[in-house]
């Protein structure tokens, strides 16, 4: 059962505002930035609470006094707003309620699977954009003959990781090939990966001798502005074999700062995985989300249909999908993973 509590948030909103008239507050920038964002959050998520007792309260006493017509628009803001602070009250991790880097991967399937990472790709910077979030793609490699072998980029924006770790795992799309002369149906895979995005460099320790850092030459249109350095940056942290490339800034070292970002926000996500695996083994169940089986299967051909293997969410229209429309997918599954942990 999940709650919105009010008071337990105007307690947290006093203690933030506390630490911010500190004459000391900003010589910490790293943890004085953390601290501002929150306090922000936790304004807007008052306001939005104080807008929708008030709504509720003019519902309350306009019913007889207004048309329904009248009322009609403050009841659908009410509705929205509480399906809104449900969502909220989902979000008890500790990075939920902060910005998200994730990366997709073409999986089996060749050129039609490179296809389907450029198709997940625009698909999630149209739901970002929908939802009001702002994205920054910051590496991007394309495949051989079409689509992208792989591609990360940035949400920022409130609860956006905790959002978006309902997208992690193994996408599966079944069409007649674009790529095929017979025209066959194609089953192919692409995995998306989520990862908090952390600020603070001291939030995960990476040992030197742990990675290896190479360089070469980021791919771009050519022309003018083709670049001639070797600027883009590629980070292996050997024990866990994750890898990092960032090519999109605009020197080698500013690549390597944001690969070492990325790379400390991989690590903090291997470690919530193993947390949450564990967490259901112990509740007797298994962790979704991870692993070889795919989460959600993307359906064009013979019949049209998105369905999410985890809480049998499903969806008909699969165009309406692709360009963005991932609230009931994400909505379900966090309903369903809070039931699970309550």
């Amino acid at each position: 059962m999940v709650t919105f509590d009010p008071d337990a948030l105007r307690t947290r909103l006093a203690e933030l505002e506390e630490e911010l008239a500190q004459p000391d507050f900003w010589n910490d920038q790293q943890r004085a930035a953390t601290l501002s964002a929150e306090h922000q959050r936790t304004q807007q998520k008052l306001r939005r609470y104080d807008e929708l007792v008030s709504n509720a309260e003019f519902l309350q006493e306009g019913v007889g006094t207004f048309r329904d017509e009248e009322l009609e628009p403050v009841l659908r803001d009410v509705r929205t707003e509480l399906v809104r602070l449900q969502e909220d009250a989902l979000f008890s991790g500790e990075y939920d309620s902060g910005d998200a880097v994730v990366t997709i991967q073409a999986d089996a399937g060749g050129t039609d699977a490179q296809d389907w990472s450029e198709i997940l790709l625009r698909m999630y910077l149209r739901w970002a954009e929908q939802r009001g979030l702002k994205t920054e793609v910051i590496e991007s490699s394309p495949g051989e003959e079409y689509g992208l072998k792989s591609a990360t980029f940035t949400v920022r924006g409130e609860n956006a990781y905790g959002i978006l770790k309902a997208e992690r795992g193994k996408h599966r799309l079944v069409r007649l090939s674009p790529f095929d002369s017979a025209h066959r149906r194609h089953t192919s895979f692409a995995q998306v990966i989520v990862a908090p995005l952390l600020e603070d460099a001291g939030a995960v320790e990476i040992d030197d001798d742990d990675i290896r850092i190479d360089t070469y030459r980021s791919s771009g249109a050519g022309g003018q502005h083709v670049n001639k350095t070797d600027s883009a940056v590629r980070i292996t942290h050997m024990p866990s074999g994750i890898v990092v490339a960032v090519q999109n800034e605009r020197s080698q070292s500013a690549n390597k700062d944001t690969a070492m970002k990325i790379l400390r926000s991989r690590l903090a996500e291997k470690a919530e995985e193993e947390r949450e695996a564990e967490l259901a083994r112990e509740r007797g169940g298994v962790s979704m989300g991870f692993g070889g089986n795919a989460i959600r299967s993307y359906v064009l051909h013979p019949y049209q249909l998105v369905k999410d293997h985890r809480t049998e969410h499903e969806v008909g229209n699969t165009q309406g999908v692709l360009d963005g429309d991932l609230d009931g997918f994400i909505r379900a599954y966090l309903l369903q993973t809070a039931g699970d942990t309550s």
